[in-house]
């Protein structure tokens, strides 16, 4: 007898060796015989498998048991149904006591926890097992969950959780925390009481500070996914070719859109430049008013303040991007002169040729800054090309080429697809190294 609580006593059957079924039950007795019978791993996970106990004595050879838990007393003999099917009390907790009575459920939770006594070393290493799967899950696949490793109750969770299922449970975690910082922040603001604010100021922007920090980590994590992947895109598969313009296109920002379809969380301009992670207007493969012979990416950027709105002050960005590996366009017949093809696209904005994906006039005066990249492959015939005959200037790192067209107050940058991946992990390396990414 494990204990005998009012009319309800709880027995142990004792280990079940070499059973037919895998898990431990819970069974209620009425009048002497079994009435309802239920796995103990609905209420504690860790009884989903058999256990296991090696040879000791006279025993030659390890055995698996099961625990098999009875429940009998007067209360379920007074409430058993005529057919002797189950029980007329409710199944699950809805009220007081007073009012429904004893759940079954409430029930069969006490006997799972009572049970646990009888292999109480197992059930503790098999939750210790489940904590540092958890663990090994967050630190290998999801950084950004660290900080709730303190303070979420994993007792629930399935013991050979999926990796679906512990992500589902810290984000559920993630969001009460969430919950609880908002409430704690709206009944700050509400209180007349200055205790209040004196006291509790510190600890709810600690709460704020916790949760802003897993969002950042995440957005830092994808970030690395994403030059992971940029920087496969540069390499040459298995057919020896590289990736066409269209694949690093749209790593960067997806082809047949704009700033109405593309929010700034859907792209990746932050690769070239982090000033171009949110922008007024953006278009991409598409004719501005429906002309054809127009830049990859056209993005009116605020430099400064990110205020959303179309002034002729704020620069406007123009980049050209050229297959790894390519470099006929620096070919004397050519037609795709990128450098050319951005001069003439500054030329017909500055004419008011083009409207944005709204409809409304692209501002510009004689004073509207241009910036236009190119990015490339910069082999030597692309090198000989832009000093010789573009009169461009290197850059410090020889990554890259400038120059400024006084009339069009337009700067053009040629730069290569290995300084974009360099610079981009650099801007983000730190963030992965406090990460461990």
């Amino acid at each position: 007898m494990l204990r005998n609580s009012g009319s309800h006593a709880f027995r142990p059957c004792g280990s079940l060796y070499s059973p037919r079924e895998k898990t431990s039950k819970v069974s209620l007795v009425a009048h002497r015989r079994e009435v309802t019978v239920n796995s103990l791993h609905n209420y504690i996970p860790e009884f989903i498998d058999e256990f296991y106990q090696k040879a000791v004595g006279k025993e030659k050879t390890d055995r698996n048991f099961i625990i098999k838990v009875y429940v009998s007393g007067e209360y379920l003999d007074q409430h058993v149904s005529l057919e002797r099917g189950g029980f007329d009390f409710q199944k699950e907790k809805k009220g007081s006591d007073l009012d429904f009575g004893i759940a079954q459920s409430e029930i069969e939770v006490s006997a799972a926890e009572l049970a646990i006594s009888a292999v109480s070393n197992d059930v503790q290493a098999r939750r210790e097992k489940k904590t540092q799967r958890i663990k090994n899950y967050v630190e290998e696949q999801a950084p950004w969950h660290r900080s709730l490793m303190g303070k979420i109750d994993v007792t629930d969770l399935a013991y050979n959780a999926t990796d679906e299922q512990i992500e589902g449970k810290l984000q559920s975690e993630k969001y009460r925390l969430e919950v609880k910082t908002r409430g704690a922040v709206k009944h700050l603001l509400e209180s007349e009481k200055t205790e209040d604010l004196k006291h509790k100021t510190s600890e709810i922007v600690q709460m704020v500070s916790d949760t802003s920090k897993n969002d950042l980590a995440h957005y830092i994590s994808m970030r690395r996914s994403v030059i992971d992947i940029f920087e496969k895109s540069l390499q040459t598969g298995d057919d020896g070719k590289y990736s066409s313009e269209g694949v690093v296109h749209d790593i960067i920002f997806p082809r047949k859109g704009d700033s109405d379809q593309t929010p700034f969380e859907d792209h990746n301009l932050w690769l070239i430049d982090e000033r171009l992670n949110f922008t007024e207007c953006l278009s991409s493969d598409t004719p501005l008013e429906g002309k054809s012979g127009r830049p990859d990416i056209l993005a009116f950027d605020h430099r400064m303040v990110f205020r959303g709105e179309n002034e002729a002050s704020n620069p406007v960005t123009i980049f050209e991007f050229k297959r790894p590996q390519r470099d006929d366009f620096a070919n004397p017949s050519s037609k795709e002169d990128p450098v050319q093809q951005i001069i003439r696209y500054v030329r017909k904005l500055r004419d008011g040729e083009f409207t944005t994906p709204q409809g409304r006039e692209i501002k510009i005066n004689t004073n509207t800054p241009f910036y236009g990249y190119v990015i490339c492959d910069l082999n030597k015939k692309v090198k000989t090309w832009l000093e010789e005959e573009k009169d461009f200037k290197p850059l410090p790192d020889r990554k890259g080429y400038f120059r400024w067209h006084d009339s069009l107050n337009l700067y053009t940058e040629v730069v290569s697809w290995d300084k974009v991946l360099k610079d981009a992990m650099m801007r983000n390396r730190v963030f992965f190294h406090h990460l461990r990414i």
